[in-house]
C-alpha cells in the first residue's frame, strides 16, 4: 500500500475507524475541543470555517492499534519494530514530480494555512504536526517535531529544544523544509531521539515504503506524498515564543527563539492539513512510544525486560513503569539506572515483576506497597538533567530530582510471601438462578 496520509485515511474510512465532521469547524478552539471530546478516534474535518481550501485530520496516532496497523505490526510489537528500524535503516527512494509539489506558491502567505488556536493563553495560532528537516554534511539528515508559532505572512517561530536540530543550526545548517500531513511511519521516525548521526528519513523508510522528493528552493529531501511543505531559512532574528500548552497540559514558558523565513510553499491539490492535539493521546504516543523503545532497549542490556510504559498521568513522558523477569538481586536497581539512560527526561521509574499489569495503576501501587522498603529500595538522584516541560523543575537548566523504586520481590526472601492468594473460580450464575 502507498505509504501516504491519504491512502491510510481511505483505509480507515473503509474500515469504519475514522469519524468525519462535515459541518464547518473553526481554527479558534473548536477543532481542538472536538478532537479532545472524540479521542482516541481519528477525526477528519471536511470543512474549516476560515480556510475552505483545506481539510484537516487529527487524532491519527491517538490509538496505538491504528498506529501499529499503519506500519504493519501489532501494538505489542511496536517498540520492537522501532528498535529494528533504528538498527536497520531503509534506503531512501527518491522520485521526480512528487504529489507534494502539485501546487507551488512562490509568494507564501502563511495566514492562508489553518494554524490553530488551542488554549486561551496562546500567544498566537500554531501548527503542532510540523516536522522540520535539515541536512548536515557530516551527520546527514535530521527530522524532528517543532511547534510553529505564526508570526507574519512569511515567518514562523519554532520551539527548538537544544538537541540535534539546535546543533545543526549552530553548525551553520540554515536551510530547512517543514512538512505537514505525513504518514505515521514518518511521524514516528521524526519522534525518535537517538544518536545525532541517525538519519530519521532512513528510519521511516524501514518502518514503511516512504518515498522522497527534493524541495524546489533548497534541495532537501521531503516525503513525496506529504500534504504541505514549507521551504525556508533559519534567520538570526529572535522573538518571544509562547506561551503555549505542552504535553503535561500546562503552559510552557516563554523563550527567545529564532525566526524561520518561508520562501516557498508546495502542497497537494485539495490539501489535508494535520494537527496534533497538545497533551492529547496522539501527542503522548508520538513523544512517549519512541522513549519506551529506548528504555526497553537499555534495560534489556542489563536484565530481561518484558515491557515498558510511560504513564498517562505523567503526560506519557515523565514517569515509567518497567516490567522485568528478575533473576538476580541487583536486577531491579540495574533496570532503574538503565531506564534513566534510555530517556533523559525521565523523572520517576518503578520496576516491577512479571506478575504485575503495568497498565493497571492499582497493581503497580500494590507492588510498591507490599514489595518495598524505601530505605532499601528507593534510589534518589538529586540535581539531574530532566525535562524543561516539568513545571516543578528548573525550566532553564532542566535540573530536577529523579527517583527510582525497585518494587520487585527480593530474591533472598521466600517468593510466596509476596504473591497474591488465588481464590478458586466457581460458576457464580449457578447460585443466582433463583435470585
Amino acid at each position: 500500500m502507498e505509504a501516504s496520509l491519504r491512502a491510510l485515511l481511505n483505509k480507515l474510512e473503509n474500515e469504519g475507524k475514522i469519524i468525519t465532521v462535515e459541518k464547518p469547524a473553526s481554527v479558534k478552539f473548536e477543532i481542538p475541543s472536538i478532537l479532545k471530546k472524540l479521542e482516541p478516534k481519528p477525526v477528519i474535518f471536511e470543512k474549516i470555517a476560515e480556510h475552505p481550501d483545506f481539510k484537516l485530520v487529527g487524532n491519527l496516532c491517538a490509538d496505538r492499534s491504528i498506529l501499529a496497523e499503519a506500519i504493519n505490526t501489532s501494538p505489542q510489537e511496536l517498540k520492537t519494530k522501532i528498535i529494528q528500524a533504528l538498527e536497520n535503516p531503509g534506503e531512501k527512494k527518491i522520485i521526480e514530480d512528487p504529489p507534494c509539489q502539485e501546487v507551488v506558491i512562490d509568494e507564501p502567505d502563511l495566514t492562508r494555512l489553518p494554524f490553530i488556536w488551542t488554549g486561551l493563553r496562546d500567544r498566537a495560532p500554531y501548527t503542532t504536526a510540523s516536522i522540520i528537516i535539515a541536512y548536515d554534511k557530516e551527520y546527514g539528515y535530521n527530522a524532528s517535531y517543532h511547534r510553529l508559532m505564526l508570526l507574519d505572512k512569511n515567518k514562523v517561530v519554532p520551539r527548538i529544544v537544544p538537541r540535534h536540530l539546535y546543533k545543526y543550526i549552530e553548525r551553520g545548517c540554515r536551510e530547512v523544509a517543514i512538512t505537514i500531513g505525513n504518514h505515521p511511519a514518518f511521524m514516528l521516525a521524526a519522534s525518535i531521539t537517538s544518536r545525532i548521526e541517525v538519519d530519521e528519513l532512513s528510519v521511516a523508510s524501514s518502518l514503511s515504503e516512504i518515498r522522497y522528493a527534493r524541495t524546489l528552493t533548497n534541495n532537501l529531501l521531503v516525503p513525496a506524498e506529504c500534504e504541505v511543505v514549507l521551504e525556508g531559512y533559519v534567520t538570526d532574528e529572535y522573538v518571544d515564543e509562547g506561551p503555549f500548552l505542552d504535553i503535561l497540559g500546562t503552559y510552557d514558558i516563554v523563550r527567545k527563539e529564532r525566526v524561520i523565513e518561508i520562501r516557498c510553499i508546495t502542497m497537494r491539490k485539495n490539501p489535508i492539513f494535520q494537527y496534533i492535539l497538545p497533551a492529547g493521546y496522539e501527542h503522548k504516543n508520538l513523544m512517549g512510544l519512541p522513549r519506551e523503545a529506548t528504555i526497553f532497549y537499555e534495560v534489556s542490556r542489563v536484565c530481561e525486560c518484558l515491557d515498558v510504559r510511560l504513564t498517562p498521568g505523567s503526560g506519557g513522558w515523565l514517569n515509567a513503569i518497567v516490567k522485568i523477569r528478575k533473576k538476580n538481586e541487583e536486577d531491579g536497581r540495574k533496570a532503574i539506572e538503565a531506564a534513566f539512560k534510555g530517556h533523559e527526561s525521565l523523572k520517576y521509574v518503578v520496576v516491577v515483576d512479571e506478575d504485575i499489569d503495568i497498565d493497571n495503576p492499582e497493581e503497580v501501587e500494590w507492588a510498591i506497597s507490599t514489595r518495598t522498603q524505601l530505605d532499601r529500595d528507593l534510589i534518589i538522584k538529586p540535581s539531574e538533567k530532566g525535562s524543561s516541560l516539568d513545571p516543578s523543575a528548573d525550566q532553564i537548566t532542566r535540573l530536577t530530582c529523579k527517583a527510582g523504586i525497585d518494587a520487585t520481590i527480593p530474591t533472598i526472601i521466600e517468593k510466596e510471601r509476596f504473591q497474591k492468594a488465588i481464590i478458586p473460580k466457581v460458576d457464580v450464575e449457578r447460585f443466582l438462578k433463583d435470585v
